[in-house]
């Protein structure tokens, strides 16, 4: 976590690989430290209610305002939140299968992933002597798909968990559900009306935490309901708890303006076929699917109920898209991994057990079930940095910061990284893409700002701009923005210039002080 992201000397430095990821992170956090975000707006999406779960950005947020770094604020709740991670992983293998080392190796296993991307990685640098120091080396993802083309997803590696701080959060919470639940089928009689109703009213706050972890254990709760007839009274309970205080939740959020097809089965395989499935899955997860089958077996019934929720996520995330884009779907099947691994630890386990010869056949079957996740370590390692000039030794920052009032609108510049956004304050629209997954209509907004942008005369564009809530417009030459031919000359003519950085060329114009002079009542 430290390695990606870091402030030195008034600049964040972050890894390359989560430059794109926090360019939607940072304007979060910073809506909550230096501006004003409640009720929360998407900051990169101004207007509308916020779309995405925001209070693991918020508490960092809050951390940076009270003094702390906001490296330390990030980095210190990240650490936490995957220790919590692996430490669900590790104490569900030793509680389930009564044994500390098949909760030890499923956390190995998680953490160096099985797929079968080494091929990928040996097709470009053959085997030789020198392969352990070209892994050492090794700056590239063994594979990435579907971005690269290739059939191994880009989701098995780590990247995932430093570009997305809170999926580890959201991923422990599922886990220790798992285990409560496994805990209460033994003593059923530990399950008292308080704890249903303290994990009813725990689950019913995720929809803001993690959306699609609310789903996740929403369709756990399902499976546990129909596998432990014993109680399924409170679980019915506890949902309706959960549901009673998600339900405010998603209608804050409203319904996606993003068309999305719910049933879209087949995830990122592009072959659907039967055949095409069964090569995408044996080649993402990799021999872990023979052996995790025969740990199943070996299991007793107890045990193996418990893998009944991963496999529902499973089918769940290879039926239904649940967001704009399909890859998104990747949380399902990472928790799937989780759960697969343990009956993987339990078999490898099983044969270490034995005799030496068969100690020697664990290792060797370890080695495809964890070379992957190594080679894919050290691009993580290796990164190189990107480095942002913050507040506040940037001086376009520290104007808005100082001069601007925390809840104010701006007509950004730039999609990535503008500075009204590290400010803390609301822009119009960052880089599309992240609006658009997380269901806003940005081509709307996008035609919008591009109007604006090539206005022709002071009145127009006053007015669509006080429609828009915008408090301040923005620009920069030369413009960022594809497909928009910025009218400079129609703001420097007749918009209050508040501020200008000429090192990049950048001004800032006042639009209340602008518009307020004209006859605006009518409509345009």
């Amino acid at each position: 976590m430290l390695k990606t992201f870091s402030v030195k000397e008034g600049n964040i430095l972050i890894a390359s690989r989560a430059w794109s990821d926090f360019a939607a992170t940072l304007p979060l956090i910073r809506s909550f430290s230096l501006g004003s975000n409640f009720p929360p707006q998407y900051p990169i999406f101004a207007g509308p209610p916020i779309r995405y779960h925001f209070i693991f950005f918020t508490i960092v947020g809050l951390l940076e305002k009270i003094g702390v770094r906001i490296d330390w604020a990030l980095n210190t709740l990240s650490v936490i939140s995957f220790f919590l991670l692996c430490s669900a992983i590790y104490y569900l293998g030793k509680i389930i299968f009564k044994s500390g080392k098949v909760g030890f190796l499923s956390v190995i296993l998680f953490l160096f992933n099985g797929s079968f991307g080494f091929l990928e990685f040996f097709k470009k640098n053959p085997l030789s002597v020198n392969t352990p120091i070209t892994i050492l080396q090794n700056t590239e993802f063994s594979s990435f798909g579907p971005y690269d083309g290739k059939i191994v997803s880009a989701f098995w590696s780590l990247n995932i968990f430093t570009n997305q701080r809170h999926l580890a959060l959201a991923y422990a919470a599922f886990l220790f559900l798992v285990l409560l639940v496994y805990l209460f089928s033994k003593y059923p009689h530990e399950l008292t009306w308080k704890k249903t109703v303290a994990i009813g009213l725990v689950l019913g706050l995720f929809p803001f935490i993690h959306l699609a972890a609310f789903a996740m254990m929403g369709i756990a709760i399902l499976t546990f309901f129909l596998i432990y007839p014993e109680f399924r009274t409170k679980l019915f309970v506890l949902g309706l708890i959960a549901l009673a205080l998600a339900i405010p939740q998603y209608l804050y959020m409203g319904s996606s303006s993003t068309e999305t097809q719910l049933l879209n089965p087949g995830y990122l395989v592009k072959n659907r076929t039967l055949q095409g499935y069964l090569i995408y899955w044996f080649m993402n997860l990799g021999i872990t699917i023979i052996l995790a089958f025969i740990g199943l077996i070996l299991a007793n019934k107890s045990q193996r109920k418990i893998f009944l929720p991963f496999l529902a996520l499973f089918i769940a995330g290879n039926l239904f898209q649940f967001s704009p884009e399909a890859a998104a779907n990747h949380k399902f099947f990472n928790l799937f991994a989780i759960g697969v691994n343990f009956f993987t630890a339990f078999f490898l386990v099983k044969v270490w057990n034995k005799q030496a010869l068969e100690k020697i056949i664990a290792i060797l079957l370890l080695l495809p079930l964890t070379l992957t996740g190594i080679i894919d370590f050290f691009p993580v390692v290796n990164d190189r940095y990107i480095e942002l000039s913050d507040y506040p030794t940037n001086p376009t920052i520290r104007f808005i910061v100082q001069n601007t009032p925390k809840d104010s609108v701006f007509l950004n510049s730039q999609f990535l990284y503008d500075s009204a956004s590290l400010a803390g304050r609301k822009i119009f629209m960052g880089w599309p893409y992240f609006p658009w997954a997380t269901g806003y209509n940005t081509n709307a907004r996008f035609r919008i700002m591009k109007t604006i942008l090539e206005g022709s005369d002071k009145e127009t564009t006053c007015r669509r701009l006080l429609r828009e809530h915008i408090d301040y417009v923005e620009t920069q030459e030369p413009t960022s923005f594809e497909d928009i031919t910025t009218n400079y000359l129609l703001f420097e003519e007749n918009f209050d210039n508040v501020f200008t950085n000429k090192q990049a060329k950048i001004n800032i114009y006042n639009i209340k002080t602008s518009c307020s002079k004209l006859d605006l009542k009518t409509p345009y």
